[in-house]
């Protein structure tokens, strides 16, 4: 039988495991917060310097580390590129892949998809991810090669599921769309490179020139 006083001590022998816990939480936030500073520091070296021109010993300069705590997260500069496409680039991929499209007419879901765009992507610095896939893809495959993987091969077969859908149901006169679902988001890469490139001589309004593209697709949208 359990004495009173060893039932008062209890209490008080679980505050150790108690306090390793709390530690081992303090831990982990502290890890999370510097993985995030290095993320966040590789994303301005690489958008200042490119990919090639991009040097660890920068980033953890800039994140305020030693070079040496990168490599306690990421293996090389190429799969900490990676994981900077993944963080930025996967909740996203998985809106549009938890959204409940299948019942929505055709050209809600384009108008969706083109509000998430302009909202999540071009308003955010997911841009500079996309202009950098674009810059430095063709001379490093393997960038491109993941970026297809993580974000194009998710999306681009849902997409065209809806669309054949669409054609289906009378909403599309041709299959030209869900033959070649890239017409849809082409504005945005059409945006995206041409405000990188000339948006302090002549800037894009992205919201209104993918619907007016939505427009060339659909039609001219009802007044009321």
């Amino acid at each position: 039988m359990v004495s009173a006083k060893t039932n008062r001590r209890l209490p008080h022998a679980a505050r150790p495991a108690q306090a390793e816990t709390g530690k081992r939480s303090a831990q982990e936030a502290r890890k999370a917060e510097r993985r995030e500073a290095i993320l966040a520091a590789a994303l301005e070296e690489f958008s200042a310097r490119g990919f090639a021109g991009t040097r660890l010993d920068d980033v953890a300069r800039r994140a305020g580390i030693a070079k040496g705590t990168i490599y306690l997260y990421f293996r090389d500069k190429e799969s900490l590129f990676q994981e900077l496409v993944r963080a930025m680039l996967s909740p996203v991929v998985g809106a549009i892949e938890a959204a409940p499209l299948a019942d929505m007419p055709v050209r809600a879901i384009a108008e969706m998809i083109v509000d998430l765009f302009v909202r999540e992507v071009y308003g955010t610095r997911r841009k500079d991810v996309i202009r950098l896939i674009i810059a430095e893809g063709p001379r490093f495959p393997k960038l491109a090669e993941f970026y297809y993987r993580e974000v194009i091969a998710r999306v681009m077969p849902a997409m065209q599921a809806l669309l054949a859908r669409a054609v289906k149901r009378g909403e599309l006169g041709s299959d030209a769309l869900a033959r070649f679902p890239q017409l849809l988001i082409a504005p945005g890469l059409v945006a995206v490179v041409w405000n990188g490139l000339f948006e302090r001589f002549s800037p894009l309004d992205v919201r209104e020139f993918m619907r007016a593209h939505l427009d060339l697709i659909f039609g001219a949208r009802s007044a009321t």
